[in-house]
Formats: C-alpha cells, structure tokens, sequence
C-alpha cells in the first residue's frame, strides 16, 4: 500500500483548511510554519498535506520559499468541499 493510499482520513478536515488558507493566497513558507506548527506528532497536518501533493514549496529567486497549492489539492478541495468558496473566506478569517 503506498503512502497517498494510507492517509489518515481524520485529518481531512485540518488539511481542507490549510489548503483553503494557502488558496486565497500563496504564503511564504515562514509563515505557514508558524502559523500551522504543532508540537503533537499526532496531528501532522502540513506534513500530510505535502506527503498527499496538496501543497508544494517553491523557492524564489530572491532567497524565498513559496508554498502553494497544487492542482492536486485544488480537486481535493472542490471534491470534499464542493466547491464551496465560502469555506475558503471562513479558513481567512480564521488565521
């Protein structure tokens, strides 16, 4: 079984929100360290939505690294969300 097919389905719900946060806009990946790190190995979200090809970091000429959401976890988002831009506004408004 590879790794994509073994996901934890109980953590669909945190990795949705991370990529509806990452879809209003790219964010630098300092910033999305920050604001989604957690210090429990039982919820690793960022590392889950990397692992699943949601979410890809890229590095800026300028030195940066960009994290963006990949068509991947686009059509992850628009199969369990529906398509619902409302649950992107709602991810916004809560980080």
């Amino acid at each position: 079984m590879s790794r994509r097919d073994s996901h934890d389905q109980r953590l669909d719900s945190l990795v949705l929100d991370l990529i509806e946060w990452v879809l209003v806009s790219p964010r630098p990946y300092a910033e999305v360290m920050e604001v989604w790190r957690t210090t429990c190995a039982r919820l690793p979200i960022w590392e889950e939505a990397v692992d699943r090809g949601f979410l890809v970091s890229e590095m800026l000429a300028r030195g940066g690294v960009l994290v963006q959401v990949t068509p991947a976890g686009r059509a992850f988002l628009e199969l369990r969300r529906g398509g619902d831009r409302q649950g992107a506004n709602h991810a916004a408004q809560l980080r």
